[in-house]
């Protein structure tokens, strides 16, 4: 399934060649607009594929992964732009993310897989730089709910489902921070995200996740 994804994300990203005018913002023409023109509400469409790399920072040495894993980052994102006379921007989505991490307790490795179905709210400001290209720094917060993982423990051979009362909650929410670069129809961005809500399902313990991603993409 993940390589049919792929797939289908680089024929997407082919598109450009055959686009005969990109976007100065997301969605936007090209053609520079006379200067008497008025700004008009734009939105857009797009696709992102790309990876994370995650972590589980914990109080709980059990479910601490200090130690950074890479994890599938894939989704649909819309954006909506908040007032006419401003390149700003609304934008959220659903992604597919696999998150977790890797550590090791009494001496025995371990790794965790935490895969969840994620909603960003973001504010997202678009700065061109010419009449095809911006940058779209970006601001925001994400919520998240668990839909499956494993807890594997190598040292006993055993593995475990993540997201149960001796391990992690599906709920998650925090910070998103970011900064994306479109040319034409293709999109690229760089975003860190920091997890606010405690995922541990231990009631004197806190789990946070943390996670770098890296998505490519088009926008329609």
């Amino acid at each position: 399934m993940k390589k049919l994804f792929a797939i289908l994300f680089a024929t997407a990203l082919t598109l450009p060649m055959f686009a005969q005018y990109g976007r100065i913002y997301p969605g936007r023409p090209t053609r520079p607009m006379p200067p008497t023109r008025s700004y008009h509400y734009d939105n857009y469409y797009g696709l992102r594929l790309g990876v994370g790399f995650t972590t589980v920072n914990s109080d709980d040495s059990r479910l601490d992964g200090g130690t950074s894993k890479a994890g599938l980052n894939l989704g649909f994102a819309a954006g909506f732009q908040i007032v006419p006379s401003s390149p700003l921007y609304f934008e959220t989505g659903l992604y597919y993310t696999e998150k977790g991490g890797k550590g090791s307790y009494d001496a025995k490795k371990f790794t965790y897989n935490l895969n969840y179905l994620e909603v960003p709210l973001l504010l997202k400001y678009a700065i061109p730089f010419s009449y095809r290209g911006s940058v779209q720094p970006y601001v925001g917060g994400y919520l998240a709910c668990g839909i499956g993982g494993k807890v594997k423990d190598y040292g006993n051979r055993q593995a475990f489902s993540s997201f149960s009362s001796d391990n992690f909650r599906r709920f998650d929410g925090g910070l998103r921070l970011g900064c994306g670069v479109q040319y034409d129809i293709v999109y690229g961005e760089v975003a860190y995200e920091f997890g606010l809500a405690n995922v541990c399902n231990d009631a004197f313990e806190t789990s946070h996740n943390r996670c770098l991603y890296l998505n490519v993409g088009v926008n329609f």
